[in-house]
């Protein structure tokens, strides 16, 4: 092994030989030779094997051949290792520079053909875009240099290395090395080459950097060039074609501002990009420029002077099958995705995304908060002891990351903030990055977290803060100590803008509370709203030994130690589907606020600078869910931050059905991201009659009975339900279990101040220490009388004296099945219970129950904290398609105040049901599933549900929150399902 080699792997330099200072990512004329395609690869156990691989004249023939950009974990069906999946946890020992010899080390070899006119270059550079984690290159058999940084653009000088003609490139990659300690981002340790590499050309004269930095101040734009390049490369011309300028620098003295009139401004909403060119007589760089202006007065933080609210997603870069190889098509789409679910900003977490991601950023709109490869969250179990981010010897590889980060994305305009890292401790080496960058950035605020004191930032950023908290970081005169602050400091951190840089942890079913959040944004102007963890699941596809397709998380590949399910956590599934929870967050920070008074609508605009002349309002009137009147309604244009009340239209309210209005605000036209129609806010009002629910009939006469009759379409042995409409029925059993989800396994110690869990103890812990996971039933008592049947069971577990009085009463009402249930729990429960409903199992017959139409609230699953989404309607789906494919099989599928319902078996109805409020106007949930909760609770992936063999419906009193305790708070108090009584109330009519 060549020493200097060996060294490097456990040296926390940043990178040596040819390598050169960073500079921006150009669109330039120059010639290039991209090197993406089939490389020969070798793979070795240890980073101790000869190097003679790099020689010119080296055989590889018995090498395989791999593709680059690529994750050699990924490619070869596990013949060069395995992903790893760690949040905190190094996977390695914590021996800081060290990393074992056990250390996989990838060869890769590839002829390029220089042409002969390259002779005239005056130097050739190879740029890597992306390498995890540490590379050295050889050309043509001499060692050109080394570098580490994976998400980081490194350029090495090559030009005393190549010759006309054909030339072998040699890289070797270590997957582990002393950057690896910088690299602990709760994500897939993936290594290998997974960005471009290319042979790039400059020209005698040509152009090294260019940064045209911009602003934006009341029509006029103002440009600031900075413009590297050697004196010959002058005269320098810049030009703007769509704003008539051209402007000529004879010298690099004569550099300097250019004013621009009649420009209109880039934002997220608006995102005015003009055409730039930046030439020399050899080289043209070709840049969108985008006009505006970022400041921070007092504690608002702006752009363009108007105060931004960041409605946004943490987003790392992954794909099921590439990893973080870049694909542009779908990397688009993605940034679409986030458009039409009124996502407006993005935290590149936790390091530089590929380049291009950001032109797309500018031209979609997005505010970006660009985030340096930086986070050593492993030191946290040793008290930060050893911490790079504070130690002098690793100053030099975190200021390259910075610089390089900054460096290579500055002329974007939608990146409005620079983050130096995430979790990362704290200590003077932040502190110097952060230096580094307002010397070069002053037109841009920096961000970390981790600066709880605000020594060296110019934001207050905090994550999973709970709602009465983010409420007194908000509140003028508050004080109520912040964390890790002392009074002093926590007086100066309300002084600056706040936001979340992580909040509503999306991790399976949930989070709950969005709107909680959201609501304190316009509440109190110093928050600045936050940016979810986060937008999408990093499932790995995988099969199974029978060829069965799953998404593999943390464990599924053998891992010594991982951090299991936790990367799994997004308002996108793996494959691309939206989750309920995105449909959640799109309703709730939608930009287009409504709010009915009396025959009048208030129509709020609460967009940053976009006026609403690009939407259309539409309004419908629906009866029991069926459209009977609709039209546009006549809106004046709302100018950003303006309101407008206007009247409603007509509507003709039902006497015998609900009567709801629905508005729509949709695109008036086609967009980049979503065609016309597209919904981006809607609202309902109920306008409905006042109705009262049937009363219960009194019922006399009752007798102890065997329980064995017919009472209209149901059919009673021993007191319980074994058909149905003519079809074989089990139950209705109590079921206060629900298959816990994420944040129901959850033990984070925030719980909103809740005596509804336990801190430190999870509620599905909890929930199977009181057994309601495998509750059995006593049959207490069996009585009949003329058409009606009662039961009385106690329901209990093992090992609890705990129980709950369950009485059932079966009765013939006008032409229909009546069942009322009465719950009543036992004095002695101590926690939050996850339902109180009845399950009903439909075994399978000569056609299964397949599908279900429903009235009520949809189409997407909804909670009691979740519930923004949902609206008033008629609705259908196919039993498969009624939850969610969660790669953590969990509670999914529950639809709120159903009003009625109808089983379907292969296209046929089977039966109908009508579900009347209580007592108290509360309606019931339901679910429908192939599987019961005890079965979906085993399950750690959907392939290792069993094989099923009935159709389960459940219909409940009321449902526990989802909250977001896998990491942040606990379901709100409000939201919190405690054990009480709950009486539902169903009718069973036959089909047909």
């Amino acid at each position: 092994m060549h020493s200097s080699t060996f060294r490097h792997v456990s040296d926390t330099a940043p990178g040596r030989g040819a390598l050169r200072a960073a500079r921006a990512w150009l669109h330039s004329d120059a010639p290039r030779i991209p090197l993406d395609g089939n490389w020969r690869f070798r793979l070795s156990p240890t980073a101790a094997v000869p190097e003679d691989f790099a020689a010119e004249g080296y055989d590889d023939g018995g090498w395989d051949d791999i593709p680059v950009p690529s994750h050699w974990v990924l490619q070869g069906d596990g013949a060069y290792g395995r992903p790893i999946y760690t949040n905190v946890q190094y996977p390695f020992p914590i021996d800081p520079p060290h990393v074992p010899d056990e250390n996989p080390t990838g060869d890769y070899r590839r002829h390029v053909e220089l042409p002969a006119a390259w002779s005239d270059a005056e130097r050739v550079l190879l740029r890597f875009d992306g390498v995890e984690s540490l590379f050295t290159v050889w050309v043509n058999g001499e060692e050109v240099g080394g570098a580490a940084g994976s998400r980081l653009a490194h350029e090495f000088d090559v030009t005393a290395y190549v010759r006309p003609g054909d030339n072998v490139v040699a890289l070797r990659v270590h997957q582990w090395s002393a950057a690896s300690y910088l690299e602990d981002q709760d994500q897939w340790w993936l290594p290998g080459v997974f960005r471009e590499v290319t042979l790039l050309a400059r020209p005698a004269g040509g152009i090294d950097d260019v940064w045209l930095r911009t602003g934006f101040d009341g029509g006029r734009g103002r440009i600031e060039p900075e413009i590297t390049a050697g004196p010959e490369a002058f005269p320098v011309t810049l030009r703007l074609p769509g704003l008539g300028v051209e402007q000529v620098w004879a010298t690099p003295a004569d550099v300097a501002p250019v004013d621009v009139e009649g420009v209109h401004p880039w934002s997220a909403e608006q995102p005015r990009l003009y055409d730039a060119i930046v030439s020399s007589a050899a080289e043209s760089i070709a840049l969108r420029v985008g006009f505006r202006t970022v400041e921070i007065r007092g504690d608002r933080f702006l752009v363009n002077g108007r105060r931004v609210v960041f409605h946004g997603m943490n987003r790392h870069e992954t794909h099921p099958e590439r990893g973080r190889v870049f694909d542009e098509a779908h990397a688009r789409e993605d940034l679409a995705r986030m458009k039409r679910f009124n996502v407006n900003a993005i935290r590149t977490s936790h390091y530089p995304p590929h380049p291009r991601l950001l032109d797309l950023a500018d031209e979609l709109g997005f505010w970006v908060v660009l985030e340096c490869d930086l986070e050593t969250h492993g030191f946290d179990k040793l008290g930060w002891a050893g911490n790079p981010s504070d130690d002098p010897a690793w100053r030099a590889a975190c200021l390259d990351r910075i610089e390089r980060t900054v460096e290579r994305d500055k002329n974007h305009p939608s990146i409005v903030m620079w983050s130096l890292g995430n979790e990362a401790g704290t200590g003077g080496n932040l502190a110097a990055m952060s230096a580094w960058v307002h010397a070069r950035d002053t037109g841009r605020p920096v961000h970390y977290e981790g600066d709880h004191a605000g020594e060296y930032t110019d934001v207050y950023s905090r994550m999973y803060a709970s709602v009465p908290e983010t409420e007194q970081i908000g509140t003028d005169g508050s004080t109520t100590p912040l964390l890790n602050c002392t009074p002093a400091q926590g007086a100066r951190q309300r002084t600056r803008p706040f936001l979340h840089c992580e909040y509503v942890h999306a991790m399976g079913n949930g989070p709950g509370a969005i709107d909680q959040y959201e609501a304190l944004v316009h509440d109190h102007p110093r928050l600045h709203g936050g940016f979810v963890w986060e937008w999408r699941d990093h499932g790995i596809l995988a099969t199974t030994e029978d060829g069965t397709p799953y998404y593999a998380y943390g464990g599924d590949f053998g891992e010594v130690v991982h951090d299991g399910n936790f990367v799994m956590d997004g308002m996108l599934l793996s494959d691309d589907v939206p989750t309920p929870s995105l449909h959640e967050y799109k309703a709730v920070v939608q930009p287009i606020r409504f709010a009915f008074d009396g025959d009048e609508v208030e129509i709020g605009n609460l967009r940053h600078s976009a006026d609403t002349s690009d939407l259309t309002l539409r309004w419908r009137v629906e009866h029991d869910g069926t459209r009977v009147d609709g039209g546009d309604l006549d809106v004046p244009v709302v100018p950003a931050g303006g309101s407008v009340r206007v009247p409603l239209p007509p509507i003709a309210v039902s006497r015998d059905a609900e009567t709801w209005l629905t508005l729509d605000a949709v695109l008036a036209a086609d967009t980049a991201w979503a065609p016309a129609g597209h919904v981006v806010a809607t609202a309902q009002l109920d306008r409905s009659a006042p109705r009262s629910a049937p009363a219960v009939r009194p019922v006399t006469g009752w007798r102890p009975s065997e329980g064995t009759l017919a009472l209209g379409i149901a059919e009673f042995a021993g007191g319980s339900l074994v058909r149905l409409a003519g079809r074989v029925v089990a139950g209705p059993r109590l079921e206060l279990f629900r298959a816990p989800t994420d944040n129901d396994k959850g033990a984070s110690e925030e719980v909103e101040g809740s005596d509804a869990s336990v801190p430190g103890v999870s509620n599905a812990d909890l929930w199977r220490r009181d057994g309601l996971d495998r509750l059995t039933t006593r049959r207490v008592s069996v009585e009949a009388t003329q058409g009606a049947l009662r039961t009385l069971d106690r329901v209990s577990a093992a090992d609890s004296a705990l129980s709950v009085s369950v009485e059932s009463v079966w009765s013939l009402v006008d032409d229909a099945l009546e069942l009322r249930v009465e719950i009543e729990p036992s004095r002695g429960w101590s926690t939050v219970w996850p339902r109180i409903g009845v399950r009903l199992a439909l075994p399978d017959g000569a056609a299964a129950v397949d599908g279900v139409a429903w009235f009520g609230l949809g189409p997407f699953e909804s909670y009691p904290d979740s519930l923004r989404a949902a609206r008033t309607g008629r609705f259908a789906s196919t039993v498969g398609d009624f939850g969610v494919d969660y790669a953590r099989p969990q509670e999914t599928g529950h639809r709120s105040r159903v009003r009625e319902l109808t089983l379907t078996a292969a296209g046929s109805e089977v039966l109908h049901l009508t579900a009347l409020p209580d007592t108290q106007g509360r309606r019931p949930g339901f679910s429908l599933s192939r599987h019961t909760p005890q079965q979906i609770a085993r399950a750690g992936h959907p392939h290792e549900l069993p094989p099923s063999t009935a159709t389960h419906l459940i219909v409940d009193a009321a449902q526990h929150g989802l909250g977001s305790r896998a990491c942040g708070p606990d379901v709100w108090p409000e939201f919190a399902l405690r054990p009480e009584s709950r009486t539902i109330r169903l009718r069973f009519t036959a089909a047909g």
